[in-house]
């Protein structure tokens, strides 16, 4: 049995105890103040940076989140301990729909009130209460996971600072011509009574009826359709030029009454057409698709909304109007069969739009909108359009995306880019700066002179201020120290889900207003699922609290059952046994330093060291540290967990107990262990090297591992 040193603390003759050491440890780290660049010792000159993607303040941190949180702190720490002025800058998103919806939806629930009936002042209180308390709850998780971040400049994307950055860019946007009002067919929420952007739908593969029909009797041409009802506004029907079968049609036009609708319907000619589909021939219906309208404005086509914002038929037809869409279908595919119209009906698989906060079935509609022009020359950028900027970056190679199989799809997502819609229709969020005055129009940072001007009741889609975000928490627009020192950030780390609604405006934004990039890589996490390879899911009654986790495990036996083995870009499995696995690596780990603390400290004058395992574990050091560089976390952290358990503790602690002669030798490696590992295990590795330092002879005044110098 090994005996108690002085020196030794008595909690080394248990099992490692993460409760009693995890929250004690993160007091230590933030009283040092160190998480601030500002106050780090001298030889930390270099900056790096890195921006926290703000976590939604609807919910909770969950597994998921966890994962960006610790990859996060893995590269800050090390970071930091290779001597850069490291700033790891924390905030959280208002998420506008999210919030908005959430909030209505308690406010029904306690109330049985819509925010329509309690006004928009009080609904705003309410909204910002909600907050804040969510806030707090997500600032207490993002700690518990050990975060290093520099809580002195926490942001929030919709306090008065994100606030100015917000108007000040809608502004420039403006004046530069990029940001315009038009009509145009966008995304609209029934349920939700907002539009969203194409990144906001959730496609659900759902069994759809297939009509193939005749408008009427004496219409020369079959359509066919899942959604008969919004045939009530079609103005044409295209075939492709080369179809034989439709070419003496083209040009001609046709009046039809359909359903009870009056309409002219010509035939024109459009490469868009596949023939091989259906019957070859398309009914175009410009009010209500984002193809038929472009093809509508190719040929110079009427268009006619059918469907209202309540997914209703706003057309006075006698039986159909103020029907809900599918019940106006219905009573449409009764009459095509009365008329002898229906050719016929069959069953095909569709992928259905779906709102993601909300649920509700997308309904295209012409509506007017502010919108972000993605394709004009820009002047002040060399002509290059908004799409371009955004392309040039990662073509250029100023901005790396890892894996780079992601570069493929960010390319293919510019490439087909529309006009960004970045009006909402909901309360919570930057309201739209502009302002209205009979037939004047005001775009500015503040109101405007006059009692008279009435505000834009839009506020803008979430996406234009978190693609502000590496700048605006930095001050802009003010040209802050913090921007000067720190922009463009270093890295980006987030979900691979999010790389063009969030990655790409960013992107956008920085190019136009800074004329620079915001990052320099992007690294791309994978999302996290069960061991059946499922996503965790409440449902599937999965650990999606990442603290009631760390209170079964620990926060370490989490943090490496994240990295693992996991590669940027890759889906990973989180199985009980991977927790219980690096759970009893920690009290390995515990065990080992209860063994060395045990020995006699020899004095610090590295004589009696083993040169043959020092060369081992610097070889060891100089390949894990090029993992680290090169953003294999995943293998670095493999490497370290391999050495310690299967090298140092199973060889060489084992030889060494018959070897007096080691005992300087194993305080070395158990010290450079510990700082190749903190970036890992950042809790049970400072405990631990507080009692090495206690140890020193004489003991040496009370340093932090977070800060110590990366072995070299």
């Amino acid at each position: 049995m090994l005996l108690l040193r002085d020196h030794m603390d008595e909690k080394f003759l248990k099992p490692y105890n993460p409760g009693a050491t995890e929250d004690k440890i993160y007091r230590l780290w933030e009283t040092s103040g160190f998480f601030n660049p500002d106050n780090l010792p001298k030889r930390h000159r270099e900056p790096f940076s890195i921006v926290l993607p703000p976590p939604n303040v609807t919910g909770i941190l969950h597994v998921g989140g966890a994962l960006m949180v610790v990859i996060e702190d893995i590269i800050v720490r090390y970071k930091r301990m290779r001597g850069f002025k490291t700033l790891w800058l924390p905030g959280t998103d208002h998420a506008a729909i999210a919030t908005n919806t959430r909030v209505e939806k308690i406010i029904y629930k306690e109330e049985k009130k819509t925010r329509y009936d309690i006004g928009r002042e009080v609904f705003i209180a309410k909204v910002e209460k909600f907050v804040a308390e969510n806030r707090g709850a997500l600032k207490h998780q993002i700690k518990q996971m050990g975060a290093s971040l520099d809580w002195d400049r926490e942001a929030f994307t919709l306090d008065k600072k994100r606030s100015l950055a917000v108007k000040t860019a809608f502004k420039m946007m403006y004046d530069a011509g990029l940001i315009y009002r038009g009509t145009r067919i966008i995304n609209w929420d029934p349920r939700g009574q907002t539009t969203i952007s194409d990144d906001e739908i959730v496609y659900e593969e759902r069994l759809a009826k297939l009509f193939t029909f005749k408008y009427s009797k004496d219409f020369p041409i079959a359509i066919s359709t899942t959604r008969p009802e919004t045939k009530l506004g079609d103005t044409a029907v295209a075939v492709h030029p080369d179809d034989k079968r439709y070419q003496k049609y083209i040009g001609q036009t046709y009046k039809v009454n359909f359903a009870g609708a009056n309409l002219e319907i010509k035939v024109v000619a459009d490469e868009i057409v596949d023939m091989e589909f259906g019957t070859g021939a398309l009914g175009v219906t410009p009010a209500h698709s984002q193809i038929d309208a472009e093809l509508a404005l190719r040929h110079n086509l009427p268009s006619i909304q059918v469907i209202n914002e309540h997914a209703k038929i706003k057309l006075p037809i006698p039986g159909l109007e103020g029907e809900k869409t599918v019940a106006a279908r219905e009573k449409i595919v009764k009459w095509l069969k009365t008329e002898g119209l229906l050719i016929k009906e069959g069953e095909i698989t569709q992928n259905i739009s779906t709102a993601e906060r909300t649920g509700s079935v997308i309904e295209p509609l012409p509506k007017l909108q502010w919108f972000v022009d993605v394709n004009k020359p820009i002047e002040k950028r060399g002509g290059k359009s908004l799409k371009q900027l955004m392309h040039d970056a990662v073509a250029s190679g100023q901005i790396k995306i890892l894996p780079e199989r992601f570069e493929k799809e960010y390319f293919n997502w510019i490439n087909n880019l529309h006009d960004w819609n970045i009006s909402r229709q909901i309360w919570y969020g930057h309201r739209i700066p502009v302002w209205y005055r009979n037939n004047e129009i005001y775009v500015g940072v503040d109101r405007p002179d006059g009692l008279d001007w009435e505000q834009d009741p839009d506020t803008l889609d979430t996406w234009f201020s978190s693609g502000l975000w590496t700048f605006s928490a930095l001050g802009w627009p003010e040209r802050t120290r913090d921007l000067e020192i720190y922009h463009p950030t270093d890295i980006l780390e987030t979900g691979y889900d999010i790389i063009f609604f969030w990655v790409a405006r960013m992107i956008l934004m920085s190019e136009f207003l800074l004329g620079d990039i915001p990052f320099k890589t992007v690294y791309l996490h994978g999302l996290v699922r069960n061991e059946k390879g499922k996503k965790l899911s409440k449902s599937l009654g999965d650990n999606v609290d990442p603290l009631s986790i760390t209170d079964k495990y620990g926060t370490d036996a989490l943090r490496m059952a994240l990295i693992v083995g996991v590669g940027p870009g890759s889906d990973s499995k989180l199985s009980n046994d991977k927790l219980k696995a690096y759970k009893n690596f920690a009290n390995k780990l515990w065990n080992i330093a209860r063994f060395v603390l045990s020995q006699e400290r020899p004095a610090d004058g590295k004589t009696g060291l083993d040169q043959e395992l020092v060369n081992e574990f610097s070889a060891l050091t100089k390949d894990i540290t090029n993992d680290m560089e090169n953003y294999r976390f995943y293998i670095a952290a493999e490497k370290i967990y391999a050495y310690i358990w299967h090298r140092f503790a199973d060889e060489i602690l084992e030889e060494s107990k018959k070897m007096s002669s080691r005992r300087e030798t194993l305080y070395y490696i158990l010290e450079n262990s510990l700082k190749l590992l903190h970036p890992f295990m950042p809790f049970i590795t400072e405990e631990i090297w507080s009692e090495l330092k206690a140890s020193a002879k004489p003991p040496e005044p009370r340093s932090l591992l977070m800060i110590e110098t990366w072995p070299s």
